[in-house]
């Protein structure tokens, strides 16, 4: 069963014409609708289903710098700035609240990752540091588990997804912006060899830019445009307890388990160790460009067919304006949760902390995760296609760096100074 989202009353005419389109309404595209709002540039945000409807309101809530790569860390701490200002910005609360991830280690080999992370990002000042077994216990007590040390961020956060899209795209609306739901785009229109509109299901919206945030979906609507995004599909299954007592405010991740609090009190639990890879065809095609993450990761991967297989490979790859696309087909990408793997992660944090054999699940859902090569998004312009722009491709990471992600986007998009230097985002690292 999905999470509940925290309902939104959007738009239900389509204008002739507008600045920007922005192609899919999860966090990251309402963001930058927000961000152009702001600015008072007409922007009118596309969603084939609901706002938040897949990975938006799916994910973990987790709001991180800890173990990002180093050329990563500039999005993610402006991404605190402006987690910590959202309540204001928005007039509403996010959930968001400040109290620190800890990364728990077993062994040595464990804790020489966490060293190895915090030398490469020592050079950037991060409040981030290494415990040991006696200060985790101080900081999350009850715990069973004799651990090797725990790499620490006290500055680290979390929010809820249910929340925070939704009075996001409340706040966008307000400042003037239109959103769509249930308002698939099937292609782009083109003159002079740039963008100048987009074609959805209703008709023909004109404008000056797209901003595509499609999500797992980006990867099919550029193929149809001969335009080629390695990313591919992880699942990724989470449970929510009911209301208990816990040990601690700190969002906890362990190799086999992680644990955070829940705004109503309950804890968001999924199994760290374990993400589902479906087989489709573009582990075919793309296969080789991700050989170095599979190496370093075969174990963290349960690659196998299943229905998601077989939706994949009969699903179109080329349409035309006039079809009904796949994006219509499938308004809401709605993963089965693996209750194995939530069924281990939640005897595994048991054992660590006993407390949690008292938990009762409350609901469990699955969530679709769109990974580049490089776990890195794509936040750039399309050099060979004026424009247009992504924001795409966040591999997991997309709700924590959202604020930050999207108004870089729309930076990008206006060709205003960018937030934050975008060049390891660039599209073209990948051609």
């Amino acid at each position: 069963m999905p999470p509940a989202i925290d309902p939104v009353i959007t738009s239900t005419r389509q204008p002739d014409a507008t600045t920007v389109v922005i192609i899919g309404g999860g966090i990251v595209g309402l963001t930058a609708a927000l961000t152009l709002a702001e600015r008072n540039i007409p922007v009118v945000v596309l969603e084939k289903g609901r706002i938040a409807g897949e990975q938006s309101s799916r994910n973990l809530g987790w709001v991180r710098k800890t173990n990002r790569h180093a050329h990563d860390i500039p999005l993610a701490l402006a991404a605190d700035r402006l987690w910590a200002e959202m309540p204001q910005r928005v007039g509403s609360d996010v959930g968001y609240r400040q109290a620190g991830i800890m990364f728990v280690g077993r062994d040595d080999t464990q804790m020489g990752l966490h060293e190895g992370w915090l030398k490469s990002v020592e050079h950037l000042g991060l409040d981030s540091r290494l415990l040991s077994n006696a200060e985790i216990s101080r900081r999350v007590p009850g715990g069973r588990t004799q651990w090797a040390g725990a790499l620490y961020t006290a500055s680290d956060a979390r929010a809820e997804p249910t929340l925070a899209a939704s009075a996001i795209a409340r706040a966008a609306m307000a400042k003037g912006a239109v959103i769509l739901e249930h308002c698939a785009v099937r292609t782009l229109q083109t003159s002079a060899g740039r963008v100048s509109g987009v074609v959805t299901e209703q008709g023909e919206i004109r404008c000056d830019q797209v901003l595509l945030a499609g999500g797992m979906w980006s990867r099919r609507f550029l193929g149809n445009l001969n335009i080629d995004l390695p990313t591919l599909p992880l699942v990724c299954s989470v449970l929510r307890t009911q209301p208990m007592e816990g040990p601690t405010e700190i969002a906890v991740g362990a190799p086999d388990f992680s644990f955070r609090k829940h705004i109503d009190g309950g804890f968001i639990i999924t199994q760290r160790g374990k993400l589902d890879a479906f087989l489709t065809l573009d582990h075919l095609l793309l296969g080789r460009r991700y050989l170095p993450q599979l190496r370093a990761q075969r174990d963290f991967l349960q690659i196998r067919l299943g229905k998601a297989s077989i939706t994949d490979l009969v699903m179109a790859r080329r349409w035309k304006a006039t079809d009904v696309t796949p994006f219509e087909r499938i308004r809401v990408q709605d993963p089965a949760a693996n209750t194995s793997l939530n069924g281990d992660a939640l005897r595994n944090l048991s054992a660590a902390w006993p407390v949690f054999q008292q938990a009762r699940i409350a609901s469990a859902w699955a969530g679709t995760i769109d990974v580049t090569p490089d776990s890195n998004p794509v936040i750039s312009a399309v050099s060979s296609l004026p424009g247009l722009t992504l924001a795409t491709g966040f591999s997991g990471h997309g709700f924590g760096t959202s604020p930050a992600a999207g108004q870089l986007a729309a930076d990008l998009v206006m060709q205003h100074r960018p937030l934050i230097d975008p060049s390891p985002y660039r599209f073209d690292r990948f051609q």
